[in-house]
């Protein structure tokens, strides 16, 4: 009980809400455990509820005509995910996948909706975080379409070391680790281009690769190539609850 209590205390959206609330909202919760590679919800399941993920990481993806997944977003401890469910009940428009062991707590839409109607700042908050969703899907499908292969695949790696970076002796740690197949699905391009372009970019100095993982050696010059600024960074580790600017 007290679990569930505190992940949903965590959540900015419940933040301001008193003891006696979130105890009420705990007692109308579920939490369940996943799998790695296990799905959470299909694109055909009831969107009657909204997901806090607890612990672990959660990927948001369609499944194209041509059978290629796309990703859609990177979900982290503390970000709720089927959001959609609180403004339009009907069905799941995607597939959420546990990429690690993960804990999730499903909270009722309807729990959800009594409280953005007795809470301005709850019914603001859910606001906020679907347009946050929207700004990001806008700015993927921006960089879909006007974009190179390796000018979407440095924007991302600049978007995974603000989120994810931590300072190492060898350069920026992109500290998660993602496959050359994970990286072209969420860039809209192939595992075999973004090895070929991962390569370049080693090759010219801008990063080093080892066991998986993405060491950024030149964060000014890959920024510089896209004439944009080098993200802010300096995460110090533990859960980043804040809301992802991930895609």
């Amino acid at each position: 009980m007290q679990e569930k209590f505190w992940y949903l205390k965590r959540c900015d959206l419940f933040e301001r809400l008193d003891a006696e609330e979130i105890e009420a909202l705990e007692s109308r919760c579920l939490m369940r455990t996943f799998a790695r590679k296990s799905l959470i919800y299909l694109p055909s399941d009831q969107s009657d509820s909204v997901l806090l993920l607890a612990s672990g990481r959660v990927k948001l993806y369609h499944i194209t005509h041509d059978g290629k997944e796309a990703v859609l977003a990177l979900i982290e401890p503390g970000e709720l995910f089927g959001e959609l469910a609180l403004v339009e009940p009907g069905q799941r428009e995607e597939f959420a996948e546990a990429m690690i062991p993960s804990r999730v707590v499903l909270i009722p839409g309807e729990a959800v909706r009594e409280l953005m109607e007795k809470h301005p700042e709850v019914s603001l908050e859910v606001t906020r975080l679907m347009g946050l969703r929207r700004r990001r899907t806008e700015r993927r499908l921006k960089s879909l379409l006007f974009r190179s292969n390796r000018e979407r695949l440095i924007h991302l790696l600049l978007e995974l070391a603000e989120k994810y970076g931590r300072a190492t002796s060898d350069g920026l740690l992109i500290d998660i680790k993602l496959s050359h197949q994970e990286l072209a699905s969420i860039i809209g391009s192939t595992r075999e281009t973004v090895t070929v372009v991962l390569g370049e970019l080693q090759a010219e100095g801008y990063l080093l690769i080892q066991r998986r993982q993405v060491i950024l050696r030149n964060l000014e010059g890959l920024a510089a190539s896209l004439g944009v600024s080098p993200p802010r960074v300096g995460r110090s580790g533990g859960d980043d609850l804040s809301p992802s600017r991930f895609l």
